[in-house]
């Protein structure tokens, strides 16, 4: 069944929501096919718990920190120290995170990976907690973000964010440079080798990150 199929089925059902896309969900090949044509800009499709299900070259030379580990980027945000988070927050972005991720929780209410990934960040996070308590509800909106790079500094990008029916609760983030600044840096970035681009984040956490004894 294709998605409008499956969600007329469980609204029969009396079920609230067809489950969510998540981490190891199959994708339809064409998804790839337009975040590779998407270069040079930056695209990515993510689950609505933010797991990272799709990305292009360009995604993965600028945010390289949100593919470590298990590709999750609420993870990456609230877990990662400030020096070295590809994502430089202020509080409102922040807020309208934790905000959609509570808009997406309420449909997913008794999942156990839902209820773990939640239980885990109010755990970890002080701030992802006290966010969460605020109850706020809110949708992905297209915004001006900062992201941080070591290898070439901050640039100034413009996201934007889209729906996917043929992806229950999935969504794509496109980056645009917001200015000839940004185009520039986001230039060098991809002209550099995979070494070059890695070489600053190796060096930061060996310095600044390094396991004691």
């Amino acid at each position: 069944m294709d998605a409008a199929e499956k969600a007329h089925l469980y609204r029969l059902a009396d079920v609230p929501t067809v489950p969510t896309a998540h981490a190891g969900t199959t994708l339809p090949e064409e998804l790839q096919v337009i975040l590779d044509h998407l270069e040079p800009l930056p695209g990515v499709v993510l689950s609505a718990r933010y797991d990272v299900l799709a990305h292009n070259k360009s995604y993965e030379a600028l945010c390289p920190g949100f593919l470590l580990g298990e590709r999750n980027v609420v993870r990456r945000v609230f877990l990662t120290p400030q020096c070295c988070n590809t994502y430089h927050h202020n509080w409102d972005d922040l807020r309208r995170m934790v905000g959609y991720l509570r808009g997406a929780y309420g449909k997913n209410l008794g999942d156990p990976g839902w209820e773990g990934f939640i239980s885990e960040l109010c755990s970890e996070s002080e701030i992802f907690a006290s966010l969460w308590a605020r109850n706020d509800v809110a949708v992905p909106v297209s915004r001006t973000k900062q992201v941080r790079n070591l290898a070439v500094g901050e640039l100034e990008m413009f996201l934007t964010s889209m729906s996917l029916p043929s992806l229950p609760h999935a969504w794509m983030q496109v980056y645009t440079p917001t200015d000839e600044v940004a185009w520039a840096k986001l230039g060098e970035l991809l002209a550099m080798s995979e070494l070059e681009r890695q070489r600053p984040w190796v060096e930061h956490r060996e310095q600044f990150h390094a396991e004691v004894g």
